[in-house]
């Protein structure tokens, strides 16, 4: 039996389960939303892996990502956080993703849903750039640009523009799955 051929980046068990199941699957869901954007601003300076193995700690420090309560954290909380070994104690990374729970809030009332404001930005489906190999997926596109833009003028924290990027790949608003990586068809619909 032959090996499925896969993108290249994903190299330990965890990191293969999460490209293999996750990656790239168009999200609809406003708390799944809300986790990878909590997660890829953690992301920010350190690796994916680092992010995915603390991933279950994440879950239960930020009350498995509902927006509602994490948008009343307060003082107390988030000395609690910063003192939790389990996530990234970064004292800006946990007051971002606060404010950021309150920006979905606000989206939520202005969209309906978060999803409804995030897959506007992609006419509601995947985009299919079509990557060869994982040195022709870029940084940054003019979509994230915008994504970002937007997000910081409404007040968002740690959604630049590669930031936004990734999670854009990770909630499948783009299928950056090499050709022939094994879920590349699977996710171009």
């Amino acid at each position: 039996m032959t090996a499925q051929r896969r993108c290249g980046w994903p190299r330990n068990p965890l990191a293969i389960a999460y490209h293999d199941r996750e990656w790239g699957v168009p999200v609809h869901d406003d708390r799944t939303l809300f986790e990878f954007l909590i997660l890829e601003g953690a992301q920010a300076g350190l690796s994916w892996d680092t992010i995915l193995a603390k991933r279950e700690n994440y879950r239960r420090a930020f009350d498995n990502f509902d927006a509602a309560k994490v948008a009343r954290y307060g003082a107390a909380k988030k000395r609690k956080l910063m003192a939790d070994a389990g996530i990234v104690r970064n004292r800006a990374k946990i007051e971002a993703a606060v404010v950021n729970a309150r920006g979905v809030l606000a989206l939520q009332e202005e969209y309906g849903s978060f999803a409804s404001y995030l897959w506007r930005f992609v006419d509601g489906k995947p985009l299919q750039p079509r990557r060869r190999q994982l040195r022709d997926v870029p940084a940054r596109t003019e979509v994230s640009d915008a994504l970002s833009k937007d997000l910081k003028k409404r007040g968002f924290k740690f959604v630049g523009t590669t930031i936004m990027y990734a999670f854009m790949q990770a909630v499948g608003m783009v299928n950056d799955h090499a050709r022939d990586c094994f879920r590349y068809k699977a996710l171009g619909k």
